[in-house]
């Protein structure tokens, strides 16, 4: 796995051992970053990667201009290899790494984030509930990245206050990008 574009290209990224994370390929992870990119979505953006596993989401992100990433992750093994990524990209100035479950973060931080990355590593993820959680804390222009084995949100109505704004599947997994709804932009 390696940092695929941006000022920290081809560092390599370690992962975490077991089963216990899920690292989004090179493939789709440059795939969804140049749709943000092309979006307009990266630069200068404070970013959330709610489920950070290696850290691999959000060290894109910073590679590619963000402003600031935090990274929310329970596993402690996982933690230590993401700040061990931070510190191999040098991107760790502009990072925090907080420890917990991702929803708790959402309930208890003031922060609002331009881009929130969901990859969770469990196919019995909540979805409804997640995205409930991200929604007081995403900025008013703000993008939800959804990695999952099926789509989150559909695509055709929209899951509540959701609107899908692109779709890709990369064999079994589908990347949506979503936004929020606005009270102009609701049916």
């Amino acid at each position: 796995m390696r940092v695929v574009a941006g000022s920290a290209r081809g560092l390599r990224l370690e992962a975490p051992a077991g089963h216990g994370t899920r690292p989004t390929t090179d493939r789709v992870r440059e795939a969804t970053f140049n749709a943000l990119h092309s979006a307009g979505a990266l630069v200068g953006a404070e970013v959330l990667d709610a489920f950070a596993g290696s850290g691999a989401l959000g060290i894109e992100a910073l590679s590619r201009g963000a402003a600031r990433c935090t990274f929310v992750e329970a596993d402690r093994a996982a933690r230590a290899v993401v700040e061990a990524n931070l510190a191999t990209t040098r991107l760790a100035e502009r990072a925090t790494v907080v420890g917990g479950d991702a929803r708790l973060h959402l309930g208890a931080t003031a922060a609002s984030y331009d881009l929130v990355l969901l990859d969770p590593p469990h196919a019995g993820t909540d979805w409804p509930a997640l995205l409930d959680a991200v929604a007081p804390r995403l900025a008013p222009e703000g993008l939800v990245v959804a990695e999952s084995d099926r789509p989150v949100v559909d695509a055709t109505t929209g899951e509540g206050p959701w609107s899908v704004l692109r779709e890709k599947r990369y064999g079994g997994t589908v990347v949506q990008m979503i936004s929020a709804l606005t009270p102009e932009s609701a049916p």
